[in-house]
């Protein structure tokens, strides 16, 4: 609770500074009192439009991220433990820091204009994620824990459920709440060109009408959606993964 407390408080006291700025002191037209934004952002949920946006951007990354993350983890742990063409590492590397968002025209062309570009976006931001966290977790557990193991004769299955799982399992949570970042991102960004649902849709066409506060409210939930999923997250490896 007073962990609570003490995260909280500075937004708070932000927002109460600007409720009250906006009453004499800020241009309300670019700066609506947060009060203004609440009562659109309740009258949204109302009616539905609210949550019909947040479903289909939740859809999309959340497709994104099982997908990425099912085929990235397999494929790291493989270039990890292996040995690959040398070629292989760098064009992951490279690929990972590149911006996905220049590929949706390419991939438009060939797939169309419908949810296949995109998801296959979302997918591959989120596989290159988890494919380089799980190498880099691999190659980083001690060998001498390893020949400990084997010394003692523990069994293939063994040696991954003891050694392998514990010592990767923290650095894969890193990966997935990295891939959690680039999903939604990924997934609000092809939203603000080529969709007419989710967050981005919503804060595009609020730009365009210039419904100021209809705009706050979506950028909002989107940075709300990343902050929960995040916490979420570190909740869980705290369950999963005490040992870290």
């Amino acid at each position: 609770m007073k962990t609570a407390v003490r995260t909280l408080w500075i937004p708070a006291a932000l927002l109460a500074l600007w409720q009250l700025a906006a009453a004499r002191l800020i241009d309300v037209l670019f700066f609506p009192a947060p009060s203004s934004i609440l009562a659109t952002g309740w009258s949204m949920t109302m009616s539905g439009e609210l949550w019909h946006h947040l479903g289909a951007t939740l859809a999309r990354m959340s497709a994104g991220l099982i997908f990425g993350s099912v085929l990235g983890v397999p494929c790291g742990i493989l270039l990890g433990t292996r040995k690959v063409p040398s070629a292989v590492e760098p064009a992951v590397s490279a690929l990972n820091s590149m911006p996905k968002l220049t590929l949706l025209p390419l991939l438009m062309l060939f797939l169309g204009l419908g949810e296949a570009p995109k998801l296959l976006l979302i997918t591959a931001g989120c596989f290159l994620t988890m494919a380089i966290q799980a190498m880099d977790a691999v190659r980083g557990i001690q060998r001498d824990y390893v020949d400990l193991a084997i010394n003692y004769g523990a069994s293939r299955a063994a040696l991954w459920r003891k050694v392998y799982a514990p010592s990767t399992l923290p650095q894969l949570f890193t990966g997935m709440r990295l891939a959690i970042g680039r999903a939604l991102t990924l997934a609000v960004s092809v939203e603000l060109v080529s969709s007419q649902t989710g967050l981005g849709s919503l804060i595009w066409s609020a730009w365009q009408t210039f419904n100021i506060s209809k705009l706050y409210v979506g950028v909002g939930l989107a940075a709300a959606l990343g902050m929960t999923l995040h916490i979420g997250l570190k909740h869980l490896e705290a369950r999963l993964a005490p040992w870290r």
